[in-house]
């Protein structure tokens, strides 16, 4: 049996502290059993509202969006959200991107992306990354919050976006097994 000893500026560690042995068991994962499929619910509900919101901006299905305010109509998915920052911390920022050609663009692109990745379960640490920085700017736009100092969903969305990417959560109910094999992926692995 293979003993790791422990040592500390060349003095034994504390007795109390079991040595780590070939025996050691590993410590068990956030996706063992039923945890990974809670995991991939939580990945593919996240996705739905990413995805959800570009549809309904693009198309003004009349839940988010009227019709006439649709993206496909000529409407901006980004002036009815950040024209209401105008007297926010970052208003005077945001108000200016609001309805902007590339920003609309950009975010449109960002929630279609995000959602299909994360629905997927392939690209989980471009989804969580780009994701969680999408929420923390529309948490940016709303400070100072009216319901909480500091907390809302959009921060809570994105701690849960960092730990679908770390429980490797498109691996279950997903293709994230395949997608991480492909050669691109094994080349770049930041696109797992």
């Amino acid at each position: 049996m293979a003993t790791i000893e422990r040592r500390h500026h060349g003095n034994d560690v504390d007795d109390a502290t079991p040595p780590v042995t070939a025996q050691t068991p590993a410590p068990q994962t956030t996706t063992a059993g039923p945890v990974r499929y809670v995991w991939a619910a939580a990945r593919i509900a996240i996705g739905w509202v990413f995805l959800w919101a570009f549809l309904d901006k693009l198309f003004g299905w009349g839940f988010a969006t009227p019709t006439a305010k649709a993206w496909i109509n000529g409407g901006s998915p980004t002036t009815g959200f950040l024209k209401g920052t105008a007297d926010n911390t970052f208003g005077g920022l945001f108000d200016t991107l609001a309805g902007q050609g590339w920003v609309d663009w950009l975010f449109m692109t960002g929630l279609a992306g995000i959602g299909a990745a994360l629905i997927l379960g392939i690209g989980m640490r471009i989804a969580a990354i780009t994701g969680g920085l999408l929420l923390l700017m529309m948490w940016a736009a709303e400070l100072p919050l009216t319901t909480n100092p500091f907390m809302d969903e959009h921060i809570v969305y994105a701690l849960v976006l960092a730990g679908l990417a770390l429980a490797g959560a498109g691996q279950t109910i997903g293709l994230g097994r395949w997608w991480a094999a492909t050669p691109l992926v094994r080349r770049l692995p930041i696109l797992k």
